[in-house]
């Protein structure tokens, strides 16, 4: 199957919801990328919009879950496509769907706190055996995030 590879930038325009196909779970919402254009007097006026359903799986809706909300500004990364079905009156009917392989806060159009529980955890996780990463000798005198130079 061919996949094309797409991102778009917009706002999330629905509510994030979990759903299940069978034993598993994903997440859907709906985003809206909107442009503008500057008129020849210099101001902005609206252009052209264009929506999108977006669909969560796996790591990805583990991580949106509890996080997006409607209104959120975000970046999609993912494969696009369209989705043909019958609705209840058996019309024909498309929608432009996005698989998401990532999904993020639009760091232009708000400011996000990284949350170091779930850091810590991630890192522990990938530990290695002895509980450590294997890079102790490599990080001696590299500073660490969080960390103030000496000089501070």
């Amino acid at each position: 199957m061919f996949e094309t590879p797409f991102s778009v930038v917009g706002t999330v325009i629905t509510d994030v919801v979990p759903r299940r196909v069978g034993d598993q779970e994903f997440i859907r919402f709906r985003v809206a990328s909107n442009s503008r254009r500057r008129t020849p007097e210099g101001t902005w006026e609206p252009g052209n919009s264009l929506y999108l359903t977006v669909n969560c799986w796996g790591r990805v809706a583990d991580g949106v879950a509890g996080v997006l909300f409607k209104g959120d500004p975000v970046v999609v990364v993912g494969h696009i496509y369209t989705n043909e079905y019958e609705d209840k009156e058996g019309n024909r009917r498309s929608t432009i769907e996005v698989r998401a392989t990532a999904v993020g806060p639009d760091l232009t159009r708000c400011r996000v706190r990284i949350d170091p529980a779930r850091r810590a955890a991630e890192q522990a996780e990938q530990a290695g055996p002895d509980g450590g990463d294997g890079t102790e000798a490599a990080d001696e005198g590299v500073e660490q995030p969080g960390e103030l130079p000496i000089s501070a």
